[in-house]
């Protein structure tokens, strides 16, 4: 019931102009009447004139209705002539429409001869005829506006799954194609979206197989370079080689990860798990410093390995991007990492992780895959992962995962 839609739009326009027409038609059909009843009335008076004239044409007779010219109406007695016949439609002293026929009739000028044909009775019958015509469009048109909210919602409704698909294909559901039907412009319009799909499919499957492609190989001389690092003699420049070098492979290990992700190859081997010793754990194998609180004894149904992973991205991302202290909270199957940096930027909040952007230059360095990941795992095994800021500054990642009676706890943060 949108009143701005496509559909109330088109059903304005056809009352619109189906108004338009009906006044035209009805201006027409008024002014022809009229037209007809003054002819008619014009040629009555003729004739009725001529009758009254007709005893002067004999010896002696003397022509009927004759009055004084200053009895006539002014702007009829302004036109009369000798010899001439005048016309003349107007009202008499009561309002009434009538026709004047008159003729000058002697040689001052004082006297005429003039007859009148009332002309009340086709008024009143225009007047009749105007709120007939006036009905007849009052129902044309309610009959108009509900046939042309119905021919209205045939194209609106494939537009709207136009829209749905569009959504769909928004929401990373490049197999999401439309069925305008037809082959008017609205179908030409979903064959577009539908191409277009199809190409940025193309394009990301692509990707997806450079990417995992790319990874695989990598795998292979990476695996030499880290025992060609072990065997260096130990010294400075040995250990930069080494660190540098797990940097490389955490980054190959990655893109591999993302490349499975992207592939929907992994699947979650949910079993139920206790929230608040995976956490710890997770924490304590990052080897980074975060106070952990766990609320009661949580147990949700999730992937203990993926559920170690997204928590172990969750707090490097803190420590790296953020400052200390690092704090996770777990709160019956929600668990939330915070940090007391600068927040998470606007775009980051706005549009989710982008692969290899790391947001905003205080957030520090890095590949952006973490966040990437993050968010990756916790699709696979059914969890909410939210980003936010605090109000009293630093970044806040909330995971709510799903309970072993199939409900999602809810939490709220200020």
């Amino acid at each position: 019931m949108n009143p701005a839609s496509l559909r109330w739009k088109i059903a304005v326009l056809v009352t619109l102009a189906s108004a338009v027409v009906a006044a035209m038609v009805g201006l027409l059909v008024h002014r022809a009447t009229w037209q007809r009843d003054l002819d008619i009335g014009e040629a009555r008076a003729r004739i009725a004139l001529d009758r009254s004239l007709a005893p002067a044409d004999r010896p002696g007779g003397t022509p009927d209705d004759v009055v004084t010219v200053a009895a006539l109406p002014d702007a009829l007695a302004a036109q009369l002539r000798p010899g001439r016949t005048v016309i003349w439609y107007g009202l008499d002293h009561r309002d009434e429409p009538w026709i004047w026929a008159a003729q000058l009739y002697g040689g001052d000028g004082r006297q005429a001869v003039s007859v009148q044909i009332s002309m009340g009775s086709e008024l009143l019958s225009l007047y009749a005829l105007d709120r007939n015509m006036a009905k007849a469009a009052l129902l044309a048109l309610a009959g108009v506006v509900p046939l042309s909210v119905l021919a209205a919602e045939l194209p609106n409704r494939r537009l709207r799954r136009m829209a749905r698909t569009a959504r769909e294909i928004a929401d990373g559901n490049l197999a999401a194609r439309t069925d305008a039907g037809g082959r008017d412009e609205i179908a030409e319009i979903g064959a577009g979206l539908n191409s277009m799909a199809a190409g940025l499919q193309r394009r990301l499957l692509s990707e997806q197989r450079f990417t995992a492609d790319v990874a695989h190989e990598l795998r292979t001389p990476m695996m030499g370079l880290m025992t060609s690092a072990e065997l260096l003699p130990d010294g400075e420049v040995t250990d930069l080689v080494r660190d540098r070098v797990r940097v490389l492979r955490t980054l190959v290990e990655c893109l591999l990860e993302i490349s499975r992700l992207d592939a929907g190859a992994e699947r979650a081997d949910r079993v139920p798990v206790p929230v608040g010793e995976v956490v710890e754990e997770s924490v304590q194998r990052t080897g980074l410093q975060a106070a952990v609180t766990v609320t009661g004894a949580p147990v949700a149904e999730t992937d203990p390995r993926r559920l170690d992973r997204i928590i172990a991205n969750l707090v490097i991302n803190a420590h790296r991007h953020g400052r200390p202290p690092v704090e996770v909270a777990v709160e019956g199957t929600a668990v939330v990492v915070r940090d007391h940096g600068p927040g998470f930027p606007d775009e980051l909040l706005a549009h989710g992780p982008q692969r290899f952007r790391t947001g905003a230059a205080e957030r520090g360095q890095g590949h952006g895959l973490g966040l990437a990941i993050a968010f990756g795992q916790a699709e696979v095994i059914g969890a909410d992962l939210t980003l936010a800021n605090a109000p009293d500054g630093g970044a806040v990642a909330i995971l709510r995962l799903t309970s072993p009676a199939g409900r999602s706890t809810g939490l709220t943060h200020g």
